[in-house]
């Protein structure tokens, strides 16, 4: 029998150190080692201790740089002292491309609606299952993200997707991002950059987040054509 063959002219792929718990792959961005908030804008009143920044005064904080397709890694940790309820419970957001927000919540035995419980795409769709540690715990996602498109009219060309694992769980599984996530208005999608930024909210909760990557999404490497 002979060897079918898919007549592909892959590259090879280039290779990557995985790294391990405590340290991110050879290729990715980091954002936040725990030492300073230098690739990020704004902040203020956010401080920096023991190797993770801590939420605090107004606004949150945005990445200087811009991201398309990527995938990102978070690890972050709600108070221990529980204050609060639903949402005025350890509330914060990791917003892609500063617009489509995956929901940060102390979501451990403290109700609130489903689709805007921890690890939900806010006001869109609810996690598959609630994979939330108790407060005060160190927390993880790893997000998989593809940017939309549009077309050079301004109209949608391909929405954008996302997959997520919260602590090693699978909890949205390439789930179609429908627009923006406001809190007043349905979703909806309007034209925008190829790349923006990572921001995270600050929503009065003294969150702390560490060790924050990022790794640019790129084609599979295909040779090209040589020209005749």
């Amino acid at each position: 029998m002979k060897e079918w063959k898919s007549g592909i002219p892959w590259l090879e792929p280039v290779i990557v150190n995985p790294g391990d718990a405590s340290t991110p792959p050879s290729d990715a961005i980091v954002l936040f080692d725990g030492k300073d908030l230098s690739k990020w804008d704004a902040g203020k009143g956010w401080t920096i201790q023991d190797g993770y920044v801590q939420a605090g005064g107004e606004g949150g904080i945005t990445t200087k740089q811009g991201f398309g397709d990527c995938q990102l890694h978070i690890e972050w940790a709600t108070p221990e002292e529980v204050k609060g309820e639903g949402q005025g419970r350890g509330n914060s957001g990791v917003y892609l491309m500063n617009k489509y927000e995956l929901q940060i919540l102390d979501s451990y035995e403290n109700k609130t609606y489903f689709d805007g419980q921890c690890g939900a795409i806010y006001k869109q769709y609810p996690p598959l299952v609630n994979a939330c540690k108790k407060p005060g715990e160190w927390q993880r996602y790893d997000i998989i993200f593809t940017a939309p498109r549009f077309c050079e009219s301004g109209s949608l060309k391909s929405p954008a997707f996302i997959t997520v694992f919260q602590n090693g769980v699978l909890i949205q599984n390439h789930v179609e991002i429908q627009g923006n996530t406001f809190w007043a208005s349905p979703p909806s999608y309007e034209k925008h950059a190829e790349k923006l930024p990572i921001h995270i909210q600050n929503h009065g909760n003294p969150i702390r987040i560490r060790n924050v990557w990022v790794r640019e999404i790129r084609s599979l490497p295909v040779k090209q054509k040589e020209k005749v």
